[in-house]
């Protein structure tokens, strides 16, 4: 990502600093200078440093989901009950469900029915509430 034309460094302090949050997010770090129409272009001190491509929206459905596996250690599909419901809750907030096919995705990434997470989420309401 770096080059004598003025393009970012992998190890520029900023690009070191948010490196987490673009990874957990699913995006990709490209130099400024190659960003397109949707990339994010972030800036340091008055300098364009990196620009960030966000991943598409049902590429982050997976992404999350491949992210809450190594967060757990075990496929999502191993996890108990209660671990899936906590897992079902966190997608909630994440927007999990407002993307197409969203409950089938996940219904299928913890080896349930569809009609298992619609209870699961029924069940996270109703304790909200």
């Amino acid at each position: 990502m770096g080059d004598e034309r003025g393009r970012a460094s992998e190890d520029h302090p900023f690009v070191v600093a948010v490196k987490p949050l673009v990874d957990a997010m699913g995006g990709e770090m490209v130099a400024p200078g190659e960003a397109q129409g949707d990339d994010v272009v972030l800036a340091w001190q008055g300098e364009d440093v990196v620009a960030v491509r966000l991943p598409h929206l049902s590429d982050s459905l997976d992404h999350i989901l491949a992210e809450l596996e190594r967060r757990h250690g075990v496929p999502l599909a191993e996890l108990d009950r209660r671990s899936k419901q906590s897992v079902v809750r966190i997608l909630e907030t994440r927007g999990a469900f407002s993307v197409r096919h969203g409950v089938e995705t996940v219904a299928n990434a913890l080896g349930v029915s569809r009609f298992t997470v619609y209870n699961y989420l029924n069940r996270a309401n109703a304790q909200a509430d």
